[in-house]
């Protein structure tokens, strides 16, 4: 059995401020947060908008599907799955002071049948094949502790995300960084996905900008959508009306 390379993990950490508390790898970076009296809610906007998957399916059927997030942050794309979805959920991490961390500090549920945390490389985790064609929601959101680029952002990576997931699964990616570049991930994504499978945020004001990468590319009307958008807001604490302000197919 081939022995795996040392990866050198950064110091968890968390801060306090008012009633929000923030994830840190070691560095003043946000890795994550959590409203303290909400702690099953999604505090960030960007990440709130990793959930716009949900314009794209039947909402009477979501707890039955099957969400993945490649990369833990302050868990709030897994709880939220989890506690207000009702989704079977998977998470993949590779640093286990940040599972540790969510669970002391950020209110992560501990294991069960609908919810399972991993620890694991999420490249190796999209490269094999045991959850190939099963994940209908799949969340990546992969950063170093100086977030300055994706720790993984090359088509060959994208290719192996849209092989997770189901017919009708959709791919959301956090693009964020110093070092990042746009169009670049962009251009990766469409050859793995095709550019008329791709949607996209307008950046937050904090400079994140949210892609959703659809397997089968799906373009419904705009009364569609926001009647989508209505209808998710009305179940759930997430601002899907607003969304599509600033939500569009990259090809129409």
């Amino acid at each position: 059995m081939a022995t795996k390379k040392k990866i050198d993990l950064p110091e968890v950490n968390f801060s306090d401020c008012g009633d929000i508390r923030y994830l840190h790898l070691g560095t003043p970076w946000v890795q994550g947060s959590m409203q303290i009296d909400k702690p099953f809610e999604i505090d960030l906007e960007y990440v709130q908008r990793m959930m716009a998957w949900l314009l794209f399916v039947d909402l009477d059927k979501v707890g039955h599907l099957h969400a993945m997030q490649l990369g833990l942050g302050a868990a709030s794309l897994t709880k939220f799955a989890f506690k207000h979805l009702r989704m079977t959920t998977t998470a993949i991490e590779i640093n286990p002071q940040v599972v540790a961390a969510c669970r002391l500090w950020f209110k992560l549920p501990a294991d069960s049948a609908k919810l399972q945390v991993v620890l694991g490389d999420a490249a190796e985790v999209a490269k094999h094949d045991h959850w190939r064609g099963q994940i209908d929601a799949l969340q990546v959101d992969l950063y170093d502790h100086d977030a300055a680029s994706p720790v993984l952002d090359s088509a060959e990576f994208y290719a192996d995300c849209r092989r997770l997931l189901t017919d009708e699964g959709c791919m959301t990616v956090n693009l964020f960084g110093r070092s990042s570049s746009y169009e670049q991930s962009l251009a990766k994504m469409a050859k793995a996905f095709g550019a008329d499978a791709l949607w996209a945020f307008k950046p937050t004001r904090e400079g994140n900008t949210v892609v959703l990468a659809q397997r089968t590319p799906m373009h419904p009307k705009r009364a569609e959508l926001m009647a989508r958008a209505e209808a998710i807001q009305a179940r759930w604490p997430l601002p899907a009306t607003k969304w599509l302000r600033v939500f569009n197919p990259l090809k129409a």
